[in-house]
């Protein structure tokens, strides 16, 4: 018998979450016990649903590859803060990085933990970024009238309280100058029935999203097999309660590298009215290099996909989310690659090309050397380079 725990769970089951590696199906006493070195490091939390996804017949099941604790996350590579988020934290929960963008984040806690998260600091024990007090933040956000739009994140937002969610959207609604709120969540590909099974959740949703003021979602779908039925039914839901719906996601070894995915995915997630908003170069985050992909190699493969889809599905921007800024890699050729920034950290940046020395094995801006004697903190122009 296949050894793959897909069942139907039905619209009305709600599944358990699982935070003990022992728990896992399928697993050997070794295999647990290599997993639960590397969870006593970074946190593991699933839940049954998120599980019966995964066929464990496949050890590169992508499911398998995004959920499951890997040895591979105890190499000594990358840094626990790649994006230096602390720089652009102005108070204890709050990231000010884009004149009119502020983050607030809400939790530490998400519908499971993805093995390649940029900020899987934030869950280990001795970390204390997030606030469950969001006054401080609000009133941050009150008296910067240049923040138009707020993005909620953590942590998943939405694995707090339905009543806490209405506190917040609330307290938002009531700044006059703040336009757009986003919530970053993958909650719709890991437990779908967050919004089956609460139509108070709905209600608030629908309630804090009205026609000039629209509540945007950004969901995290990394792999067609997400897409169930039950995750499709949550999808309409959230449409239904006026919410709009986009997709983001990095670009990951073994899981979501590969075109034919790619364009599976974005074409199925414009089928369904949630089309693909970002696809990320994956951060130098700490334990996630059997992850990394090297730029011009991720550019020509997200290119390739295209090739298979309609306009509506590539849409996508392929970006790196950088300290200095979100900066998209709009082209790559013989002798160059070619960037631009789509969000800057220095407004003097934003909008600005800069390219690059082809470098087939970079992954990250400070690898890349600029042609134009192009200069920030983060790399010198070749000039520059020259007189060191």
């Amino acid at each position: 018998m296949k050894k793959n725990a897909r069942t139907d769970f039905g619209l009305k089951r709600e599944p358990q979450y699982l935070h003990d590696a022992n728990q896992l199906p399928y697993l050997s006493k070794k295999e647990k016990a290599e997993l639960k070195k590397v969870a006593d490091k970074f946190a593991f939390r699933t839940n049954e649903y998120y599980l019966s996804l995964i066929d464990w017949d496949n050890p590169d099941d992508p499911i398998r590859k995004l959920i499951i604790p890997h040895p591979d996350e105890l190499k000594d590579w990358g840094s626990l803060d790649a994006c230096n988020e602390s720089s652009v934290t102005v108070r204890k929960g709050v990231q000010h990085k884009y004149q009119s963008t502020a983050l607030l984040l809400v939790t530490e806690k998400c519908g499971g933990f993805c093995r390649y998260c940029f900020r899987k600091r934030l869950f280990l024990k001795h970390i204390d970024e997030v606030t469950y007090d969001i006054n401080e933040g609000i009133n941050y956000i009150k008296a910067h009238p240049e923040i138009n739009n707020v993005l909620l994140t953590g942590g998943d937002p939405m694995v707090l309280g339905t009543g806490y969610l209405k506190k917040i959207l609330s307290a938002l609604h009531q700044i006059e100058h703040v336009r757009i709120v986003r919530i970053g969540t993958k909650m719709p590909a890991f437990n779908p029935y967050r919004f089956i099974n609460d139509p108070e959740l709905m209600s608030v949703l629908k309630e804090h999203s009205p026609p000039d003021r629209r509540l945007y979602f950004v969901c995290h779908f990394d792999h067609p097999n997400e897409l169930t039925d039950v995750c499709r039914e949550g999808i309409r839901l959230l449409q239904q309660a006026e919410v709009i719906c986009v997709n983001q996601n990095p670009i990951l070894r073994g899981i979501s590298d590969n075109p034919a995915t790619m364009a599976a995915l974005w074409n199925e997630l414009s089928y369904i009215g949630v089309p693909q908003y970002y696809i990320f170069q994956g951060r130098p985050t700490r334990g996630n290099e059997s992850f990394e992909i090297p730029i011009v190699e991720a550019y020509f493969k997200i290119e390739e996909a295209k090739k298979k889809c309609s306009g509506l599905a590539k849409r996508v921007r392929y970006v790196m989310s950088h300290a200095s800024g979100k900066i998209e890699i709009i082209g790559v050729d013989h002798n160059y690659i070619y960037l631009k920034y789509h969000r800057a950290k220095d407004i003097e940046d934003e909008q600005r090309i800069v390219v690059c020395y082809r470098d087939d094995q970079a992954s990250w801006l400070e690898q890349l050397k600029p042609v134009e004697g192009y200069a920030n903190e983060f790399f010198q122009g070749e000039e520059e380079q020259g007189a060191a």
